[in-house]
This record gives C-alpha cells, sequence and structure tokens, in this order.
C-alpha cells in the first residue's frame, strides 16, 4: 500500500500526490523523509483513485473528526482525485476536510474557479503565504510560475472566503518579525486570519 493516509498528533491526513510547483527554503522535505507515524511520505509513483479509495477503505474512521490534505506534495496538483476523495470520505463519515495548500491552484489547473469547485467538499482551508509581496514571496518560495504567482495565491484565497466556511493564511516565524507583521497588516486589510507558525525541523 501506498503512504497516502498517515497520522500526525490527533489528526489524519492524506498524501495524495509528491507534485509540487515550489521549493520553498524552508520545505520539511528537505529535512525529513516522513512525519508522524508513516516511516516515508514519498510516493513511488503517483497514486490513481483507486489506489487512494482503496487506502481509504482500509482505514479505521471510527475515532477520526478531522482531516487533513497534506503531504509531500500540493495537493491541488492532484485536484481531481482531491475533489473525488473528498466527496468519498463524506460518504463513508460526517467528518471535517480541511486542506493545506500553498494556493497556487488556478494557475497549476489552468484555470480560475479551484475555490468554487471545492465548496460542499472542503470545510477549511490554509494558505501559506509566508511573504509579504511578490517578490519576497518568489525570493522564498521559488514558484515555477513566477511573480504572478502571489496574486494568484491573494485571489485564491479571497475566492475561497466565497466558498469554503474557514479560510486562513500562515507564515512561518523563520521569515523575521518584520515580514511576519508585513502579512498581519496584508491579511487585516482582506479580511483573513493569519496563523504564524514554528518552523518544523
Amino acid at each position: 500500500m501506498q503512504n497516502i493516509i498517515y497520522t500526525y498528533g490527533n489528526n489524519v491526513y492524506l498524501n495524495i500526490t509528491n507534485a509540487c510547483p515550489c521549493d520553498c527554503d524552508f520545505c520539511v522535505r528537505h529535512n525529513k523523509s516522513g512525519l508522524g507515524d508513516m516511516g516515508s511520505l514519498w510516493l513511488d509513483h503517483e497514486p490513481s483513485i483507486d489506489e487512494i479509495k482503496a487506502a481509504v477503505d482500509a482505514f479505521d474512521w471510527s475515532d477520526v473528526e478531522n482531516v487533513i490534505f497534506c503531504g509531500f506534495g500540493e495537493p491541488t496538483c492532484a485536484l481531481n482525485k482531491l475533489l473525488e476523495t473528498a466527496a468519498y470520505i463524506k460518504q463513508i463519515k460526517n467528518v471535517k476536510i480541511r486542506l493545506n495548500t500553498n494556493g497556487l491552484s488556478d494557475l497549476i489547473n489552468r484555470c480560475n474557479d479551484s475555490a468554487e469547485k471545492m465548496a460542499g467538499l472542503i470545510d477549511s482551508v490554509s494558505i501559506s503565504l509566508n511573504a509579504p509581496d511578490a517578490q519576497s514571496y518568489e525570493a522564498i518560495v521559488h514558484p515555477k510560475f513566477g511573480l504572478q504567482s502571489f496574486d494568484a495565491m491573494i485571489k485564491f484565497t479571497k475566492d475561497c472566503q466565497k466558498y469554503i466556511p474557514s479560510v486562513k493564511m500562515t507564515v512561518v516565524d523563520t521569515i523575521g518579525e518584520d515580514a511576519v507583521e508585513k502579512c498581519r497588516k496584508l491579511c487585516k486589510e482582506n479580511g483573513i486570519d493569519l496563523k504564524v507558525r514554528t518552523y518544523i525541523k
């Protein structure tokens, strides 16, 4: 069985792809091969929807309340699988489903309605902001889409506010106090909650 489902703390996570359009300076993949109870989150191949559903079927959902799409890749690189998996899980049990994402789904999938497609399936979304402007974002995150990535990520976040009940952005504390405060101001101006995360080494 592929390393598709793992637990970390009290949460259940889905690792449905290793693909990602970014190479963040602080990415956990640079330092670790796994998290939680999973020895390695590197997939030997991109799992099919049937493989993902098989992993879901084999998992014990009896005590699960929260499920998070977050692994060693950007979940929206497998957007259709993400949406189908979320719907499949909700048929099994009424759980809250969160998406941890870099917010570049519209660029990744060459569309402008990623957030709308998640309506009714994703209960909360956490978007990695990580920098207060396009230039510093590109310098830290290294997105393959270049400078347009920052504005696309902000747009996606605002779209999520229309379709998803709970939306927040996050920054890693290693970017420095000044950058964190600028991110806080940006989020406040746009009516978005911000969480400052401690960097996991």
